[in-house]
């Protein structure tokens, strides 16, 4: 099991801030674990009693509507920090984790880590920063929705998915995706979500590689309307 000290992924989320003595004490007490494709890491109504530090892979966060949709809300990623809220308030999850593909995560338990937001004013900062950070998304998800057509969210999300966790070797989306995922990004019927798809393919826009997309023209799907 790798040290917390030790480990580069802390430099991507507020855990650098941690002094050494401080990561060494959280690294005593952390677990590590593999979790596989499509398990659920954590429930919506969740009690979480730690934060889980992603050291790889990628994981949806979702809430499911009144009439029994999937809406995603963001995606976690190699490198950041899941369940950060629970560590400063006590309520439980408001929303469903899932692993979209295998993950490696570490979970911390709050009571360790608690102690440091209290002491040390820089950690607590950067956590601070952090949900500043994602509430800042969300603000931008809901303006989203209400002012952009279906096409320009899915165009938007082909390209942020490109932006941050690249291509195959052949130039597929690393991230793999249901059509289903896509719909409920975008927030969307999954039909509307494949003929739009079908549509992008047909203006050359995007190709397919089996369930694999390729963006093909970067530009043109970013001036879609």
């Amino acid at each position: 099991m790798g040290k917390c000290e030790q480990c580069i992924i802390k430099q991507f989320n507020s855990l650098k801030s941690l002094t050494k003595d401080e990561l060494m004490r959280i690294s005593s007490c952390k677990t590590s674990k593999t979790i596989k494709k499509g398990e659920v890491i954590f429930e919506e109504g969740d009690t979480l009693n730690g934060v889980y530090c992603v050291k790889d892979g990628v994981c949806k966060l979702s809430k499911l509507s009144e009439n029994g949709k999937d809406q995603i809300v963001k995606m976690v990623v190699k490198g950041q920090l899941l369940g950060q809220r629970s560590l400063i308030s006590n309520e439980s999850s408001n929303l469903q984790a899932v692993a979209l593909n295998d993950m490696e995560v570490c979970f911390i338990p709050k009571s360790e880590i608690i102690a440091d937001l209290q002491k040390n004013p820089k950690f607590s900062f950067d956590v601070l920063q952090d949900m500043a950070h994602d509430l800042k998304e969300a603000d931008d998800i809901i303006v989203n929705m209400a002012q952009k057509s279906v096409k320009q969210r899915l165009a938007e999300t082909l390209i942020y998915i490109h932006n941050n966790f690249g291509v195959n070797p052949d130039g597929t989306l690393s991230v793999l995706l249901s059509r289903e995922d896509y719909a409920s990004i975008v927030g969307t019927a999954t039909e509307s979500a494949i003929r739009v798809l079908s549509q992008f393919k047909k203006e050359g826009l995007i190709t397919t590689v089996g369930k694999f997309i390729k963006i093909e023209d970067l530009n043109g799907l970013s001036r879609v309307e």
